[in-house]
């Protein structure tokens, strides 16, 4: 065997593309891919990193098969919305052997509010102590004024939306209820998030509510009904995530476990 193909032979094994092996590898290897769904105002390093860490603060994320963590992540992505951050946007989690993609309810927030049509849109806890009270009908009103002092127990909660013209709409539920709500459409009511931040599940549920009534056009729509989905990224597909999961009327909620990734 010459000098010449020995260079060739060994300069083709250098070129040769590996394949990930963990979901870090997968992260790094689809990079590129991750940058293009984000929109311009998202930096690519930062969100970047956030999923890197996200990685080594739950490990179970790891042990999820790479093809559903990068494909919540390009969800995340292209929602232009910051995973497992205090901001509370967005949540991956650990589902099995699959990551799932939650909204949280700042993020539904946000979505709505891109859609041009929203002025305010907002979720309120109910004290007992508060003054609240809501009429339905031709003439639909709520009115919610805060207890100075001891508010004492939450007992409701409620979300609203206004438009640019001047339309609204809002939802209002009992805590009870809530509870109730949860613990029917959780599959993990006691380690989950209607445990650990009980005040932020009950918000986005009537905000998810209430906005099934909005003016929103139809990519907002959309954007939000990719809330509690698992998709596998398949590269082989042209850049299209097939839906494994889509529940888009009531949530089923994964396990949970929120960390702070690192700026």
């Amino acid at each position: 065997m010459t000098d010449e193909v020995k260079e060739v032979k060994n300069t083709g094994a250098i070129q040769k593309k590996r394949e990930p092996k963990s979901t870090k590898d997968w992260l790094k290897a689809y990079e590129g891919e991750i940058a293009k769904a984000l929109p311009t105002q998202v930096g690519p390093e930062r969100f970047n990193r956030i999923c890197a860490t996200m990685l080594t603060a739950n490990p179970k994320l790891a042990q999820c098969t790479p093809a559903s963590f990068i494909g919540a992540v390009l969800n995340s992505a292209q929602l232009g919305l910051e995973p497992n951050t205090p901001l509370g946007e967005a949540y991956l989690i650990p589902y099995g052997n699959n990551v799932q993609f939650i909204l949280g309810y700042r993020g539904m927030i946000r979505l709505a509010r891109n859609s041009g049509e929203i002025a305010m849109i907002k979720a309120h806890a109910v004290h007992a102590n508060d003054e609240f009270h809501y009429e339905l009908g031709l003439n639909p009103n709520i009115t919610h004024v805060p207890a100075s002092g001891d508010r004492g127990p939450v007992i409701a909660y409620y979300a609203f939306y206004k438009t640019k013209d001047g339309d609204f709409d809002f939802e209002v539920d009992t805590k009870a209820a809530l509870e109730a709500h949860g613990r029917k459409y959780s599959k993990t009511y006691a380690k989950g998030p209607w445990t650990t931040d009980f005040d932020a599940m009950a918000k986005k549920t009537l905000i998810k509510r209430v906005l099934k009534f909005a003016p929103l056009n139809t990519e907002i729509a959309i954007k939000i009904a990719q809330d509690e989905t698992v998709k596998n990224y398949n590269p082989k597909e042209s850049e299209i995530m097939s839906d494994m999961t889509l529940v888009q009327d009531e949530p089923i909620e994964a396990e949970y476990e929120e960390h702070e990734a690192q700026s």
